[in-house]
């Protein structure tokens, strides 16, 4: 596929620093290549859809014509669930209705911006290491195995639904699957963790609701949180940060709030493969996660 534009989105230049920071140190570590998407806007996430979802349509196009007209390029890596959603959608929404197209064209014309014109793919980082080396070139790169960590995968909600906008899953073999996706569970596996059999990887983290409804968010993430457990898990692998942050968050409030405790720590997928690549906790923003797991990945050999 050769260089991506990468879209951190806003999440990954506040909340997220630590995907941001791992996500840079890991497609590095592996040799690939990537080119920050510039001038990038919002895509429109959850609020914007409230007011027309036409402008939460063009906000995303708006991203990927930048990537083809001004940069050259034919694939954006969202690394964000809620980021490769919508661009996933505003590619959906301009392929099957013309109207959608000509809307998009239009604002973009009025508002002096790049014209989409359709020529553009958006994947997830998951998909985009799957593509470029796959399990077989991930295990060819480990220089420290992640020793057997129990992890259970979280993908979250947005990453596979509404089916319909993520034509490329669910082709057979060696596809990402929409209804038990496995590719974060690939990846770890192939740096030497135990995926465990957990059944809400996609169920919803309640990030929606964490200001109108904190008591909802909490409930939902403990669910999660207490089938990892229950499933044996050690550690949860997220691929998101709204999902990450909910977690992290929600977790001591279930604690603190309702006196649940759980032990189950929380780490993006990146940092564990970052770690299995030989790279420092540092590196990777380890440190900066609200969820301590140094001791822990101490404790497993694993730094």
């Amino acid at each position: 596929m050769g260089k991506v534009a990468y879209y951190p989105g806003c999440a990954l230049e506040g909340s997220g620093g630590p995907y941001d920071k791992s996500t840079r140190a890991l497609v590095k570590a592996l040799g690939l290549e990537m080119e920050n998407l510039k001038d990038y806007n919002c895509c429109g996430a959850m609020e914007v859809k409230n007011i027309h979802p036409m402008l939460q349509t063009y906000l995303s196009a708006r991203n990927m014509a930048i990537a083809s007209e001004q940069m050259g390029l034919d694939a954006v890596m969202a690394p964000c669930n809620g980021c490769y959603h919508n661009l996933k959608k505003a590619e959906y929404e301009t392929a099957t209705s013309e109207k959608a197209m000509e809307t998009v064209q239009d604002l973009a014309r009025k508002a002096d911006d790049p014209v989409y014109k359709g020529d553009v793919r958006t994947l997830h980082l998951l998909e985009w290491l799957m593509e470029e080396l796959g399990t077989e070139g991930i295990k060819q790169r480990i220089s420290k195995s992640l020793n057997g960590i129990k992890i259970a995968n979280y993908y979250g909600c947005m990453y596979v639904r509404p089916r319909q906008i993520f034509p490329e899953k669910d082709q057979g073999p060696g596809s990402e699957s929409s209804y038990k996706p496995h590719f974060m569970d690939d990846l770890l596996g192939a740096a030497g963790a135990v995926n465990v059999d957990f059944p809400l990887k996609t169920a919803c983290c309640g990030g929606a609701h964490t200001l109108s409804d904190s008591d909802t968010s909490t409930q939902l993430v403990l669910n999660i949180i207490q089938a990892a457990e229950d499933a044996g898990a050690e550690v949860i692998a997220t691929e998101c940060p709204t999902c990450h942050s909910g977690l992290e968050m929600h977790q001591i409030r279930a604690e603190t709030e309702f006196g649940i405790k759980t032990n189950v720590k929380v780490l993006y997928f990146t940092q564990l493969l970052g770690l299995a690549l030989g790279l420092s906790p540092r590196k990777l923003g380890i440190h900066e996660n609200i969820s301590d797991s140094v001791g822990y990945l101490k404790e497993k050999g694993v730094i």
